[in-house]
């Protein structure tokens, strides 16, 4: 991604246009072309294609990301997402396996990685882990994003990387709950239902007011902007904050599973 994105740069300094008056032209944010021209953001194909229009190249730019080879730790849609998330004022996030990334110690993060199938290495682990803490660095924004949570208790019962693992994140959570700005909710098991089985998923909004849908599968992510499946998935969300325990329940039952130790 660091070679397209001095390609990008390049092209767009022997215009003799700076990142915003690129971005203005290419309907992009100055902090995304900026991110992309330092390589921490992938230069998306379609993108692509309009910035060779508007820089006078020959398709040059479309073929560089059309051919970028995958070798980055993170594939180019996570990377889009988390250049949202760093910047977002208001993040609402649905889990039902895992306790969501923001909120992860480091040995937990490390477990999960461990747990990946095929299994990626160790070096690869540790890579993965560092990136994980440092999108953690959000929280500690001198104003940080309006955050909501809301996590199956499943995930906060199972014991990913064993005993002493586990219960540095219960603590952890149990920390968070009380921090300003962080709603935790725990959606608690034995429900006849709930609006989130189809999934988790995550919503997001940036200070230019843009809202974002992130979901993950299997094999894959998808960052969205339809605003029909945007409407869904906040009347979802709006729907799991009525089912979910509330702010001292929570509270309550994590201090419980912490009191069976």
């Amino acid at each position: 991604m660091k070679m397209v994105g001095a390609m990008v740069a390049v092209s767009r300094v022997a215009k003799n246009l700076t990142q915003k008056q690129l971005g203005e032209l290419v309907g992009l944010e100055e902090q995304t072309i900026a991110s992309i021209e330092q390589g921490r953001r992938a230069l998306m194909p379609d993108v692509a294609e309009v910035m060779d229009r508007v820089l006078g190249l020959p398709g040059v730019l479309a073929v560089a990301a059309e051919q970028m080879p995958a070798v980055d730790v993170t594939p180019p849609w996570a990377e889009e997402y988390m250049d949202r998330e760093r910047e977002a004022v208001a993040i609402s996030w649905f889990d039902i396996q895992v306790v969501p990334g923001l909120l992860q110690t480091e040995e937990y993060a490390r477990a999960l990685f461990g747990c990946r199938v095929p299994y990626m290495g160790a070096e690869e682990i540790e890579v993965q882990v560092v990136r994980r803490m440092e999108r953690q660095e959000v929280l500690a924004r001198p104003v940080p994003p309006t955050l909501s949570f809301i996590i199956s208790e499943t995930a906060v019962r199972d014991r990913i990387g064993g005993d002493e693992v586990y219960w540095e994140q219960l603590r952890h959570l149990r920390a968070c709950a009380d921090r300003p700005g962080i709603s935790l909710q725990i959606l608690p098991l034995g429900s006849a239902g709930h609006a989130g089985l189809n999934g988790p998923f995550t919503l997001l909004e940036t200070p230019e007011h843009q809202h974002f849908s992130y979901a993950e599968t299997q094999r894959g992510s998808l960052l969205g902007q339809d605003p029909d499946e945007l409407s869904i998935l906040t009347r979802k969300y709006a729907m799991l904050r009525s089912q979910a325990l509330n702010f001292e329940e929570t509270k309550g039952l994590l201090d419980r599973l912490l009191g069976e130790r």
